[in-house]
Parts: structure tokens; C-alpha cells; sequence
């Protein structure tokens, strides 16, 4: 499907309007997100995105709908690993949690740009050469295997090859410098803790992209759909970090869902020159898999508490 480019355009600024509008409205002074507002953005970029999926269907038809709430919905589930790593970055450069927003209103713009290159690139190549799709598909399966038997992403800033070459280009203090990324001391610069945790952040952040795009491309190979749902499970996931990361180590059984999501849509992959699986079938599957595992993990948690009570 061909989107007009004032589509694209249209969005893009709303997203920008939103993000200035966190920024320097809400967040003008740095403050330390309170649950309460967390959940109150989680749930106006949900209502935000459900909206959206509204005028999809208005303007494309129920398949594109189906389609963006179907690659949301993955895109939100497969995000939600990033909860852990960032926990483990922002407590590695001891980062106050007064700061954290800043770092990832910027990590936001990175990832929309990064993804924007990972979807064309994505697409280009499944356009052009179609035996990439069982690539993909094989890389879905992999992982999967690798979240079934404990093969969790390595999460170690001090063996990080990035950092190590961002500190030869800029001298890194160790100091935290209130909210600042750079600070100048006797005309040289130098990068702060903040600096490069954003680093590690966004570097981290490429491994899952390896990862979501793919799995969404199972879904649909419509650019818009795919940019467009990518960055609504972005922003929501911003928000709900400040929200879950004090108890996100309680879904226990959740990277074994996702790992069931991933098998799914790499085998979906696998067998689209045999047998199509329909969106709305897919859509359940998702879904599905995802609310049984949260709801697993919730019961173990509620049962490991009542136990301890004993």
C-alpha cells in the first residue's frame, strides 16, 4: 500500500508535538517520575494509539487495522524486556531517578530514527529478495530458543566495545553534573555518566531492534503500519518504565511468552509461501500467548506471597 507522504509528515509532527510538549511543559524541570504519572501517560499513549488504530480503519480498511493492532500489540510485548536493561544501566552509572526521563525523552528520538533505517532496510530487502524472509524467520526461532532455555541478553556496560570507543573521543568524568550530558572544565569537554548511559541505552536497544522488526514484518511489510506501531509501543514504553520497573522482575513467566510470540511469527514466516496465516488469527495467538503469560506470573507471584505469609 502507498501512503502519501503527508501521512508520514502528519504524524511525525504529532509525535514531535507530543514529545516537545513532555519536554518542556510537563518535564520543563527535571523531577523524578511518580508511578501515578507513569500509568496516566501509559494510558493516554494506549488511548492515543487505539485512536490511531480508529482512523486506520476509516482511512484503509479493517485488514491495515488489523494489521497495526497486531504489530502494536507484539511491538508492546517484545518491548517490555527493554524495562529490564534499562533498570540495569541506570543503576550500573548510578543514575538518580530525577534524571532518568531526560535520558530516555532522548533514547525516544534515536530509537524512532534507528527503527525508521531497520524498516526500510527491512522491507527493501524482503522486496527484493524474497529468500530473506526465511532469515528472518530463522532468527525469530533462535531467539525464541534462546529465551526458552535462559539465554537472556548479557547486560555488562564494562565490556561494552561502544563505550570503550566513545571514551577515546570524549573524555568521560565519572562525576554526575546535575542533568547535563557535556560539561566544560578549562575549555575541554567532557562527557558525563548521563552521557553514556544514553550510549549504552541506545546500543542496547539496537540488539532487541534486531529482534521486534523481524517479528512485526511477519506481520505486515507496510512501512507506514510498521513505523507507526513501532513508535507507539515506543512512547508508551517510556511510561511505563517509570511505572513497572520496581516489580517488573515479578513476570516471571513473561520471556517465556515472548519466546512462544516469537516461535509463532518466525514459523509464520517459515511457511508463508505454503499456507498464509490469516491477521486475525495471528492477532489472537499474540494476544492470547500474552495475557496467559502475565496472568501465570501474576498468580505465582500472588501464591510465592501467600506462602511466605504461612
Amino acid at each position: 500500500m502507498e501512503i502519501n507522504i503527508w501521512f508520514w509528515v502528519g504524524f511525525n509532527i504529532f509525535v514531535l508535538f507530543m514529545l516537545a510538549l513532555d519536554l518542556w511543559v510537563f518535564h520543563k524541570k527535571s523531577s523524578e517520575v511518580s508511578v501515578k504519572e507513569a500509568l496516566t501517560w501509559s494510558w493516554i499513549w494506549i488511548s492515543l494509539a487505539m485512536v490511531f488504530n480508529g482512523l486506520i480503519y476509516s482511512w484503509f480498511g479493517q485488514e491495515k487495522a488489523l494489521e497495526f493492532l497486531a504489530g502494536y500489540v507484539i511491538e508492546k510485548a517484545l518491548s517490555v524486556d527493554n524495562i529490564f536493561v534499562f533498570t540495569i544501566i541506570f543503576a550500573y552509572f548510578s543514575i538518580p531517578k530525577m534524571y532518568q526521563h531526560k535520558i530516555l525523552f532522548w533514547w525516544v528520538l534515536w530509537a524512532i530514527f534507528f527503527r525508521v533505517i531497520f524498516i526500510f532496510a527491512g522491507v527493501s530487502l524482503l522486496e527484493n529478495f524474497h529468500w530473506i524472509i526465511y532469515v528472518f524467520g530463522a532468527i525469530l526461532l533462535y531467539t525464541a530458543w534462546k529465551l526458552i532455555t535462559g539465554g537472556e541478553m548479557k547486560v555488562d556496560p564494562e565490556k561494552s566495545l561502544v563505550i570503550k570507543f566513545v571514551s577515546k573521543l570524549i573524555p568521560f568524568k565519572k562525576e554526575i553534573h546535575w542533568d547535563k550530558f557535556f560539561i566544560r572544565e578549562k575549555a575541554k569537554l567532557y562527557g558525563t555518566p548521563l552521557f553514556m548511559c544514553l550510549i549504552f541505552i541506545e546500543t542496547a536497544d539496537l540488539v532487541f531492534a534486531v529482534d521486534s522488526i523481524p517479528a512485526i514484518l511477519a506481520i505486515t511489510q507496510d512501512k507506514f503500519i510498521v513505523y507507526t506501531s513501532n513508535v507507539f509501543a515506543i512512547m508508551w514504553l517510556r511510561s511505563l518504565y517509570f511505572a513497572l520497573a520496581g516489580i517488573i522482575d515479578r513476570f516471571h513467566y513473561l520471556p517465556i511468552g515472548l519466546a512462544f510470540i516469537l516461535a509463532f511469527v518466525g514459523t509464520k514466516m517459515l511457511i508463508i509461501d505454503f499456507y498464509k496465516i490469516p491477521i486475525h488469527y495471528s492477532l489472537v495467538v499474540i494476544i492470547t500467548i500474552l495475557v496467559m503469560s502475565i496472568s501465570f506470573s501474576l498468580y505465582r507471584t500472588r501464591w510465592t506471597e501467600v506462602c511466605n505469609l504461612k
